[in-house]
């Protein structure tokens, strides 16, 4: 029973494990734009686990089911007008997605088919490699300072430890959104194919990585990831109440608020 698929979909996940290959291709299907909900982030979760701790799963392909769009990173939803105990139990669950993605045993390729924000561009950072359609109007970069929110202390560790120190002080800073060569051209994304090659391409890549014994991958990937997961583990307490002290604040409710409106008249 070598080549048993398996395929489990949630309402906001869709995974796709091929036995035979040994890859899992996990697609967001949350419309409008892949929005990490609270809901989302707890079937990213149950997802990561089932798949860690299945045997014949080595690698994992993240892309989305929506046109134009990877993930518009977090759901401002869950942090306007909430209660402090709904954002602590909702920053708990963004820290946990980064925990099991960045932590991950598995070989995990971002197939970034669209705009990844924020948010989205800490998911495809967790990543061990990034490929992206090239697609210049397709914008990928962590810019929370646009929105008056800063960018967590793992947030900045995690762009740090692939673009550098310097890269990521002027990204932040500014809150670039990088179009897809300027991406690559920093080393924000491994590599730009079409749109429409994203995914195979990404399937194509895997065969590299399983070229390598998985426990000398695995024992490499920790060394090199561990300092930065065991700051944000030994302070995590700490991070959640620092996000709900800020993100209750008037002020930032109020940045939040008239950001919605902005977007709304977009809209329309």
């Amino acid at each position: 029973m070598s080549n048993q698929r398996h395929s489990s979909s949630g309402t906001k996940i869709k995974v796709d494990l091929d036995g035979s290959t040994g890859i899992a291709v996990m697609r967001l299907q949350s419309p409008p734009v892949n929005s990490l909900s609270l809901d989302f982030l707890t079937e990213f979760a149950i997802n990561m686990e089932k798949l860690e701790l299945d045997k014949s799963c080595r690698g994992l392909v993240i892309t989305s089911a929506l046109p134009k769009i990877f993930s518009a990173g977090l759901d401002i939803l869950e942090m306007y007008g909430k209660s402090p105990e709904h954002c602590g139990e909702f920053w708990k669950a963004v820290q946990e997605m980064w925990l099991k993605l960045y932590g991950s045993n598995m070989v995990t390729i971002a197939a970034v088919n669209g705009s990844s924000p924020a948010g989205g561009c800490l998911m495809a950072l967790a990543c061990d490699y990034r490929i992206m359609a090239e697609n210049p109007r397709y914008g990928i970069g962590l810019n929370e300072t646009q929105l008056g929110i800063v960018a967590p202390f793992w947030f900045k560790d995690t762009m740090a430890n692939t673009v550098g120190h310097r890269t990521t002080e002027l990204a932040l800073q500014l809150g670039l959104l990088y179009s897809a060569p300027d991406a690559l051209r920093i080393g924000l994304v491994d590599q730009l194919v079409p749109e429409d090659q994203v995914v195979s391409t990404a399937m194509e890549t895997m065969a590299k990585w399983f070229a390598i014994p998985d426990h000398a991958r695995q024992i490499t990937k920790s060394m090199m990831r561990k300092p930065t997961i065991d700051k944000m583990v030994s302070n995590r307490e700490s991070d959640i109440n620092n996000f709900v002290s800020f993100i209750t604040r008037d002020s930032i409710q109020k940045s939040l608020r008239m950001y919605m409106e902005s977007l709304r008249k977009r809209k329309a």
